[in-house]
């Protein structure tokens, strides 16, 4: 009993601060979300270029997410985490010293293996509990993902205080209290290494199953949209609304906040209703959300019997704000649901896994800032960046139809009820 107990606190332990490292980690990441916007004017760069600058630091965390993984299996998520956060803390600090564009893009490019976490902190904390709450377990921890609300809240003040360059040396310096308080509370427990005869190439052979390829576009749209939107969003309510960007960067939290602290419920629901139902009525809440806010402000001109009369049709800023915080909720939801599909499927393989599917929502975070750039430049049409996403949701809609909602025949001698069951 006292050593159940005793493994109970640890697991607690590890938890919280696994969560708390997590979420300044990804505050780390999300660091060009504001800092970018006086940076873009000082460089004087078009959206394409601002959408790279944005995403660089998106790219490296992405990348080194299924070694991290492995890694984490083989070693223990407890050295892997402290040595990649404490790799970090230079780069952080030398990016206040940064003047010229490809400065920003190389520092950029180590920062950014701060978002690497995600697969190291996934599989770590999760081993600690029992198969029933790991959903919940995993959720917490990726309730880090509020550190982006954490960067909007602090970015701004520091940057209005004393100037953008204070806040990459304030964040080095929270990075490190960081490692050294994650070292002193978290702990190692050998059983939930992966065995020394297990090789690399053993672990990555599930990633040949169809299944993984499929929650890799999941997480594209709930995990890689999340990123995208909450790097882009200041620059988006500054540009769209003429809004100061601390009132912007406060309005951009409100997605960004619930789409992190929320993730810790998703996981609970997941547990509860299972992967497939709350990944189902997640994608289409995307759906309506994203259809209604790639509208542009349209005015148009109507012939009536009383001579031609112009109308106005747009979101004003409440509405705006609020589909966007509708969609931070489905999005934490959904972020939970598709890491409780893993555990489900690859509970002897999570941190490969993980590192897959996390480098597929990645990859999303770090390609959506740039075609969201590349898309204004050539449309001028600020809300296209949400046309873009409307038609990923489309397509893991139709894909998840087809493979998990229409299992059985709906026609013929052999039809079946429909169910939504998994």
């Amino acid at each position: 009993m006292a050593s159940e107990l005793n493994n109970d606190k640890k697991a607690w332990s590890v938890l919280l601060v696994s969560t708390l490292a997590f979420t300044v980690c990804f505050m780390v990441w999300m660091m060009f979300g504001v800092i970018g916007i006086p940076i873009k004017k000082a460089l004087d760069l078009n959206s394409t270029q601002f959408g790279l600058l944005m995403a660089t630091p998106v790219l490296t965390g992405s990348l080194v997410r299924v070694p991290l993984g492995i890694w984490t299996d083989r070693f223990g998520g407890r050295i892997v985490m402290a040595i990649l956060m404490a790799i970090t803390v230079p780069a952080i600090w030398l990016m206040s010293y940064a003047t010229a564009y490809w400065h920003f893009l190389t520092i950029g490019l180590f920062v950014g293996l701060a978002g690497g976490s995600f697969s190291v902190g996934t599989p770590y904390v999760a081993r600690w509990f029992p198969k029933h709450r790991q959903g919940m377990a995993m959720g917490v921890y990726g309730a880090g993902n509020s550190g982006a609300a954490v960067n909007k809240f602090v970015a701004p003040v520091l940057l209005v205080a004393f100037g953008w360059t204070m806040v990459p040396q304030v964040y080095a310096a929270i990075m490190l209290g960081t490692v050294v308080l994650f070292w002193l509370f978290t702990y190692s427990n050998p059983a939930h290494l992966v065995p020394s005869n297990v090789s690399f190439m053993d672990q990555l052979k599930a990633l040949k199953d169809p299944k993984v390829l499929k929650y890799c576009q999941y997480y594209s749209i709930v995990f890689g949209g999340y990123v995208a939107l909450s790097l882009w969003m200041v620059q988006y309510y500054v540009g769209e609304f003429g809004l100061d960007i601390r009132v912007a960067a406060l309005l951009a939290a409100c997605f960004s906040l619930p789409g992190g602290v929320l993730r810790a419920v998703g996981g609970v629901m997941s547990d509860k209703f299972g992967a497939h139902k709350v990944t189902w009525w997640v994608l289409w809440v995307s759906w309506i959300c994203l259809f209604l806010l790639s509208y542009p402000q349209t005015d148009f001109t109507v012939a009536t019997v009383d001579g031609p009369r112009t109308f106005h049709i747009g979101l004003n800023v409440y509405l705006f704000t609020a589909l966007m915080f509708i969609l931070g909720i489905a999005w934490a939801f959904g972020k939970a649901s598709v890491f409780k599909y893993i555990s489900d499927d690859f509970p002897k393989n999570i941190g490969a896994i993980s590192g897959i599917v996390g480098l597929a929502g990645g990859l999303g975070g770090f390609v959506l800032p740039i075609l969201f750039g590349a898309l204004m430049d050539i449309t001028g049409i600020r809300s296209s960046a949400f046309m873009l996403m409307y038609g990923v949701v489309w397509v893991s809609l139709i894909w998840m139809y087809w493979t998990e909602v229409r299992q059985t025949e709906v026609m013929g001698a052999n039809a079946k009820p429909f169910s939504l069951q998994s």
